[in-house]
């Protein structure tokens, strides 16, 4: 991690405050109060973060920021809620559901552009289970974070996955150079 890595107390409070921010947003009741100025310097600071929803170890909803924009504990607030009803691969999380719903934030350190030959330079530079991937092509662009690779652990298969991701043909990563950024991240779940 290019950051100091989060307290237990302060990963404690901000997988409490995104299980009270889901808890009201399904509730259609307001959001959780922040008061920055109470909160750890390392809260305070701008920071990305995706957050991932499961029940019983399936995917319900993920959601996060690849660039920080916003203090990291309403960046977590934010894509909390945003996890639990705007994932569009899902419908909204209902109440029913809060209970068996299992909370991981990952906090991503900044991104930093890869610089390959081809496609067999690339797949040398990558890092399973270290490093998320951002695949960019135009306008279009995906990512996996790094737990990503505990179900695809192949390095070809995990980046023709991220394609198909982006909407591009699975081997675009073979046949034309694409526009690749590594992050890593520090993750921690209820």
């Amino acid at each position: 991690m290019e950051k100091n890595e989060l307290s237990v107390g302060d990963r404690s409070y901000l997988l409490t405050l995104a299980r009270e921010s889901i808890t009201r947003a399904v509730g259609k009741k307001p959001l959780p109060e922040i008061s920055l100025s109470s909160l750890s310097p390392e809260l305070q600071l701008v920071g990305g973060s995706f957050v991932t929803l499961t029940i019983q170890g399936r995917l319900r909803g993920c959601i996060g920021a690849l660039e920080a924009y916003q203090p990291l504990a309403e960046d977590v607030r934010e894509h909390a809620v945003a996890a639990a009803l705007e994932d569009y691969r899902f419908p909204p999380v209902q109440a029913g559901e809060l209970p068996a719903l299992q909370i991981e934030i990952s906090r991503l350190t900044p991104a930093h552009q890869l610089e390959y030959e081809d496609a067999d330079d690339l797949l040398q530079m990558l890092h399973p289970g270290v490093d998320g991937v951002i695949l960019r092509e135009g306008a279009r662009r995906a990512t996996f974070l790094p737990q990503v690779w505990e179900q695809v652990p192949d390095k070809e298969e995990f980046l023709s996955h991220l394609c198909m991701k982006m909407g591009a043909s699975a081997n675009l990563w073979r046949t034309k150079k694409l526009g690749v950024q590594i992050y890593q991240v520090e993750e921690f779940h209820e």
